[in-house]
C-alpha cells in the first residue's frame, strides 16, 4: 500500500511500536517515507496489548474534572475505590501530582476536552482507513458505547463530563432499566440506567490489531529492528541516527512514540516532560458463559467491559507506583468484584491479568509535534487514557509535520514546547 512520490522523502526512525508508533510507521511508509521502527521487545506488546480495546470516540472527558480535587482524598481511603496509591511511591509524585491536580477547574477541563477532540473524535473511521486491505481489518468492530449507572440520580452526578460531550457533538440514547434488559440481558440489576452512544467501536484482540499492522508495514518494505534506544544522536542540530544496543540506526528524523519510557529520550534533546506512569490493569474472563453486545463504562467501578475474542476483558483501575513495582492483588480483586456485580449470570472457565503503564502528562494532553531546537526530532507521546483511540490520528498528524503538510486542526494545545 506504499504511495511514493513524496519531494521531501526521509528516512525516519519510529521508536515504539505500540498502536501510536506502528500508526505513524505505516502512514509515514504510505507517504513515500524510509521508515525504520524500533522497540524493545516488539509490536503491540506494551500498552497496547492491554488497553481496553475501545475505539472510544466520546473520551473527551479527562480525568481531571473539577470534583476531582474533592473527590480524590476520600477515593484513595475507600476500599471499593478505582484508586489506589502506593505510599512509598508519593513522595516521588508529588510535583507530577501537584501539577497534574492544578488542572482541575471548569476552564481547564474544558481546555483540555477540545484538545482530546481534535484526535479522537473520529477514531473508527481512521482505525478503519488505517487498517483497510491488511489482515488488522478483522479485528475492527463498529458498535455502540455504553455508559451504565446504578440509575438516573448517578448519571446526572455526572453532569459536567455529559455537557462537555454534547459541546463537542456527541449525543445518545438514554435507557432505563427495562430498556438495558430488552437490549442486552447480560447485566445485572445494580445496573439501572445507560447513556447509549453510537458510532463508536472496538478491537477484538488489540495486541493481535497491532501486530497485524506492523506485519503489513514490514510485508510493504519497512524496517523492523528490536532493539533498546539509548539515544537521538544530532549534528549541528539536526537528527542523524538513534543509538541502538543493535547499534546506530541512521535517520534523517525520529519519532519518539514509546509511551512512558519516552520521558528519558525526550529529556536528551532538551524537553523536561513531567511524565507518569498511570498503572492500568486488566482481567480477562477466558471462555464466558455470554458475552456483551457491545463494550460498555460501568461508571460505578469506572472499568470497562468489552468483548473480545474468546474472553471478556475488564480494564480499569487507577494505581500509582511507578514503573518498578510488582501487580498488587487488590486491584484485580476489585475488578473481579465489580465484575460479579455488574455480570451476575456469567461463568468462564479461567481468569487471566495483566498490569501496563499508561503515559499520563501532567495536563493530560498527548505531546504530538516537533522538539523545539533538535531539527527532525519529533514526540508523539503522552496519551493517558486515548492510546489505542487517538493512535491512527496521531500518526497521520505526525507524517503531516514530517512531509511539510499545514494540518487540518490547531495543533498548538499538542506542542512539545508547551514543557520548554
Amino acid at each position: 500500500m506504499a504511495q511514493g512520490g513524496n519531494d521531501n522523502r526521509k528516512t525516519v526512525a519510529v521508536i515504539g511500536a505500540g498502536i501510536v508508533g506502528v500508526a505513524a510507521a505505516l502512514w509515514l511508509q504510505r507517504d513515500g517515507h524510509d521508515v525504520v521502527l524500533v522497540d524493545r521487545a516488539g509490536p503491540g506488546e506494551g500498552t497496547s496489548f492491554g488497553n481496553g480495546g475501545v475505539l472510544a470516540s466520546c473520551s473527551v472527558v479527562p480525568v481531571t474534572v473539577p470534583s476531582l480535587i474533592f473527590n480524590a482524598p476520600k477515593m484513595i481511603f475507600d476500599p471499593q475505590s478505582p484508586l489506589f496509591v502506593n505510599w512509598s511511591y508519593l513522595p516521588r509524585m508529588m510535583p507530577w501530582l501537584l501539577r497534574y491536580l492544578s488542572h482541575c477547574r471548569s476552564t481547564e477541563t474544558a481546555r483540555i476536552a477540545a484538545a482530546l477532540a481534535g484526535i479522537v473524535t473520529d477514531s473508527l473511521s481512521e482505525h478503519q482507513a488505517l487498517a483497510a486491505g491488511t489482515r488488522a481489518a478483522r479485528h475492527i468492530v463498529a458498535s455502540d458505547y455504553l455508559f451504565i449507572y446504578r440509575d438516573r440520580a448517578a448519571f446526572e452526578a455526572d453532569g459536567f463530563g455529559w455537557g462537555l460531550r454534547r459541546h463537542h457533538g456527541f449525543t445518545w440514547r438514554e435507557m432505563t432499566r427495562s430498556d438495558i434488559e430488552a437490549y442486552d440481558p447480560i447485566y445485572g440489576a445494580e445496573c439501572g440506567f445507560a447513556a447509549n452512544l453510537a458510532d463508536h467501536g472496538y478491537i477484538t484482540d488489540p495486541g493481535a490489531y497491532v501486530a497485524d499492522l506492523a506485519a503489513e508495514f514490514v510485508a510493504e518494505g519497512g524496517r523492523l529492528i528490536t532493539a533498546d534506544v539509548a539515544d537521538i544522536a544530532r549534528e549541528g542540530g539536526r537528527v542523524t541516527a538513534l543509538q541502538t544496543s543493535a547499534g546506530p540506526v541512521p535517520c534523517g528524523a525520529a519519532v519518539i512514540a514509546a509511551g512512558v519510557w519516552s520521558g528519558p529520550l525526550a529529556k536528551r534533546l532538551g524537553l523536561s516532560v513531567p511524565l507518569e506512569t498511570e498503572r492500568g490493569y486488566h482481567v480477562e474472563l477466558i471462555a464466558p458463559s455470554a458475552m456483551p453486545k457491545a463494550p460498555a463504562m460501568i461508571a460505578a467501578g469506572k472499568f470497562v467491559v468489552t468483548p473480545l475474542e474468546g474472553r471478556i476483558r475488564l480494564a480499569g483501575i487507577v494505581e500509582f507506583g511507578g514503573l518498578e513495582a510488582p501487580p498488587a492483588a487488590k486491584p484485580v480483586d476489585l475488578l473481579l468484584s465489580h465484575a460479579r456485580k455488574a455480570l451476575p449470570g456469567v461463568s468462564w472457565a479461567e481468569t487471566r491479568h495483566w498490569l501496563g503503564h499508561r503515559p499520563a502528562p501532567s495536563d493530560s494532553i498527548p505531546l504530538i509535534g516537533p522538539v523545539p531546537g533538535v531539527s527532525g526530532a519529533y514526540l508523539a507521546f503522552g496519551h493517558h487514557h486515548i492510546g489505542l483511540t487517538a493512535g491512527p490520528r496521531t500518526g497521520r498528524l505526525i507524517t503531516d509535520m514530517i512531509s511539510g503538510r499545514t494540518a487540518n486542526i490547531d495543533l498548538a494545545p499538542y506542542r512539545p514546547e508547551r514543557f520548554s
